[in-house]
Parts: structure tokens; sequence; C-alpha cells
């Protein structure tokens, strides 16, 4: 068997796997790859040089005994069973119980917590959320990692130098890396979440954020589009000039990007109009929505970016409605400039609600799983290397910084100042997209949640009535003590109230 040369393997050489191996070789360590298909091994090693060099493998045994010990394994495959049937491998090739096996795919995070309990006598099994695309991952993505502290140790020392770095200063992401010479200096975009599939949460909600992010840009270009009359070209201006201030990110970047870019068969046309209007999605919003609905977190408008993609999906019956179903006729007047900085304002806002629900599931599950989240750090990592990269994070990490027990980011002075700024032209808008029949959910359930989330009185007294009426489920009064629970007898006028001691959830 020949001796083992490699610091770090990694499985799995699709574009994420090749970029993230090149980008690890980058900073000087030897990587052992492996693919199932090993003609895609020997492509790659045939195609690349890095300064670490790669060590490709035919055979999973000869993957593994070419890893130094303690074994560091990446492991970049699709989640599912994918990632156990690759654990199983490494384990039956030689993997030995200190031995570290890191699965950076989307993977559910419940899968890592029973993942790590189910393999503990025969591997070390860690998870490590991963963002930034194939462009992060060859150049410096943002890393999630989760697991056994001991792990880390070993893994500190990697993860630090792949990732994205930002400015000490500004927070700002450090550019310029190609390949052979990447970024030197700077503060590395990962830190330690915390243990079992902390690390899977943080980026399964990354992306719940992802969703609604992108959501709320794309509500404000069509409200551009039907409300204003903006073209594509027009609208690239808008968004180019909005990323140069507090919506500075890199979606609002790619946006701009977007919209400028012709279509390559109708020349006369902008690329945007003709994709079709059908989104998809791979699952993640969909379990940021369905924990926030397990932890009762009003992610209302998570969850409403993901039921976006789902009505995007019904392509031909909106299609068809859109012959029977009438509304009003888009009508606006008024200042164009004026309009455009509305949507800006309502955009800003929205995204302020957005990150606040982020940041409240995370704390939920802190307190579900038993971890101890450092919400500022989290933002930091968010700053460089991922796809909610924006110069808003800074914001998010010095109010945390200031206040670490911060229970809502609205509460932040900073963030309520902006509110208050934003809020008239917000709700202008809201009310423009309602009036004029243009669909804007996000924005709409942003604007809900905060003024929801403001109000000393909801009507959820009545709804407890409601549920005592039909289902004897009881009730709080104003003037008793929290947790002390009445019944009323409803459909008979007259009898007491009995006071009991419990009730049921409906």
């Amino acid at each position: 068997m020949a001796e083992a040369t490699a610091d770090i393997g990694l499985i799995g050489l699709a574009v994420m796997g090749e970029n993230f191996a090149l980008n690890i070789a980058d900073h000087g360590y030897k990587v052992a790859v492996y693919n199932r298909t090993h003609e895609k091994t020997k492509a790659f090693i045939a195609r690349e040089n890095p300064p670490g060099g790669l060590v490709g493998c035919e055979t999973m045994k000869e993957f593994i005994a070419a890893i130094k010990k303690p074994r560091k394994v990446i492991i970049l495959v699709k989640a599912g069973p994918a990632v156990d049937a690759v654990v199983k491998e490494c384990i039956a090739a030689g993997a030995e119980k200190d031995d570290i096996l890191i699965d950076t795919g989307n993977s559910l995070f419940l899968d890592t917590i029973r993942r790590e309990k189910e393999y503990a006598n025969q591997c070390k099994f860690f998870g490590s959320g991963i963002s930034g695309g194939e462009t992060g991952a060859r150049f410096g993505p943002s890393l999630m990692p989760g697991g056994d502290p001991e792990s880390w140790k070993h893994l500190k020392p990697i993860w630090e130098a792949v990732a994205a770095k930002v400015d000490p200063k500004t927070g700002k992401p450090l550019e310029g890396a190609s390949p052979g010479k990447p970024i030197s200096g700077g503060v590395p975009c990962t830190a330690y979440i915390g243990p079992n599939g902390a690390g899977h949460y943080v980026k399964m909600a990354h992306n719940g954020i992802e969703y609604i992010d992108m959501q709320l840009i794309c509500e404000a270009y069509t409200l551009m589009e039907n409300l204003l009359g903006l073209g594509a070209k027009e609208m690239s201006k808008v968004f180019e000039e909005w990323n140069n201030g507090d919506l500075d990110s890199f979606l609002i970047q790619i946006t701009a990007d977007i919209l400028q870019q012709q279509d390559p068969v109708k020349k006369d046309d902008y690329l945007v109009n003709q994709i079709l209007d059908t989104a998809g999605q791979k699952g993640t919003g969909k379990w940021t929505s369905d924990s926030a609905l397990t932890l009762g977190v009003p992610a209302n408008a998570i969850a409403e970016a993901v039921f976006a993609r789902c009505l995007s999906a019904l392509k031909d019956e909106r299609v068809k409605a859109s012959g029977v179903l009438k509304g009003p006729n888009a009508k606006v007047s008024g200042d164009k400039a004026e309009l455009i900085n509305a949507i800006k304002d309502a955009l800003y806002c929205s995204k302020i609600c957005a990150y606040a629900q982020g940041f409240q599931l995370y704390a939920a599950a802190a307190k579900e799983y038993n971890w101890k989240l450092n919400y500022g750090e989290i933002a930091s990592i968010f700053r460089g290397g991922c796809i909610i990269r924006a110069r808003f994070l800074q914001k998010i990490t010095e109010a945390y910084q200031k206040d670490p027990n911060l229970v809502n980011l609205l509460l932040d002075p900073y963030f309520n100042e902006a509110i208050q700024k934003g809020q008239t032209n917000w709700r202008k808008v809201v009310s423009l997209a309602a009036t004029n029949g243009v669909s804007a959910p996000a924005f709409m359930s942003a604007l809900a949640y905060y003024d929801g989330y403001r109000a000393a009185k909801l009507p959820a007294n009545l709804l407890q009535a409601q549920r005592d009426y039909f289902g004897a489920h009881t009730y709080e009064r104003i003037d008793q003590p929290r947790g002390k629970m009445f019944h009323t007898d409803w459909p008979e006028k007259g009898r007491p109230q009995a006071e009991v001691t419990g009730g049921g959830g409906h």
C-alpha cells in the first residue's frame, strides 16, 4: 500500500467538489480525490495542477489509504441516502474511529444528528454547511461547521484558510483571488457553530433567508415592470444604483447583471424576458418553513417565499386562470423616481423583517436542540462567500455585538430607525400592489409580521374563545396570572364559568 501523503480527502467530483478541492490545494494542502466514476477523477487530475497537489484514487480503499491520520474526508454528494452509502463505503474501506468524515452537502440537520450517533463507534461524523455556489467553492465560500469540538480542532486551520475573507474594519468581502493565488489576510467567513446538526441547521435557515431575499427582489422587479412600465435595461440601472447603497449585496448585483443580458436567440430582446416563469427548489426553504412551524416561530415571510415558488410552478393553471379571473388594470400615476425610491424602501424594510425572522428561528432552534449559538458570529460569516452576502450583514453583526441577548433585530436601534424612515413608502408600495392587482406576497407578509410584532393586542383573544367554545380548550384571563386556565360553558347563557387547571391544544 502506498504511503499516506494527502492532508485531506474529498469524495464527489461534480462542479462543487472539483472547485472545493482546488481551493484547498491552492492553500498548500495535498488533496486526495475520489469519484465513483474513475474516468472523471483521471480527467480532473490530468487537467489540474494546483500548488498543494492532487492525489487521484481509483478505489475507495486506495483513497482512504492515501490520507494521513486522523483522516479528514470531505463528502460532497447529493443529500440523502447517498451520504449514508458513502460513509459506509469509507468505513468498509478502512476509515477508523478517529477519522473525521465531513458532510458538506445540503443535508437535513436531523439526518446529521442521527448520523453522528449512528456512526459514533466507527468514525467522527461531522456536518458543515457550505455556501457560495461553484465560484465560492473555488475561491472562498462561507463555511458553517457543526459537530464534535475535538474534530473541529483538526479542521479549523483548513476551513479558515479556504473560507472567504472580509475586511476586519468594514466587513466587506476581499476580492481578487485567482487559480493558485488565494486571498491572504482578512477575517475568514467561518466559525464553529455548535455540536451535531448545528452547522447544517444554520445553513438550512441561511437558505430559507436566501429564498425570501430572492423573492423580495423579484417582487421589486415585477412592481417596476407592471406599475411603472420599466424595461429590463432600465431596471438593471436601478438595481446597479441600489447596489451602491444600503441594499449592496451579491443578489442585487447579479440581478443588475441578469437584467442587462441580451437574449442570444432573440437578439432584440433581453434574456430574462425569454425565461419561463416557473421557479425550481431543492427543499431547504421548505425545511426551514417546516422547522419554523415545528418550533412555533412566525417566519411567515420565509414560508411565503416558498409558496411563491410553488405558485409559479402552476404555470398552465395560471395561464388558463388569467383568461377567467379578472382584477384591476394596473395604473399608477406620479413621479417615477419617487415610486422607484418607495419600492427600494419597501424592499429594505421587508428584508429587515425577513432576517429578523431567520434569526428568531436560530434562537428557537438553539433552545430546542441545546445549542449555544453566537448570532453575531453567524451574521459575520455570512458577510462574504455566501449567496446572501451583503453590506446589511455588517449591521446585524454589530447589533449582536452590542447586545448578544437581542431578542429581535427589529428592536436594534439601527434597524428600528431604518424601519421608521422607510415604512411610509413600504405601506404605499404594498397598497399600490394590492389596489393594482400585482402579486407581492413577500412584501405583504413582511409588513404583516411587522405590524403583528409591534401590536400589544392581537385578535387571538377571540380565537381562544372560539377554541374553548367548540373544543373546551380553555383560555387565560387578562386579570389573572399567566398559566391560570378558565373554561366557559358557552352555549347556555347565564351559566357561570368554571375554573380549570389545564387544557388541551387544537
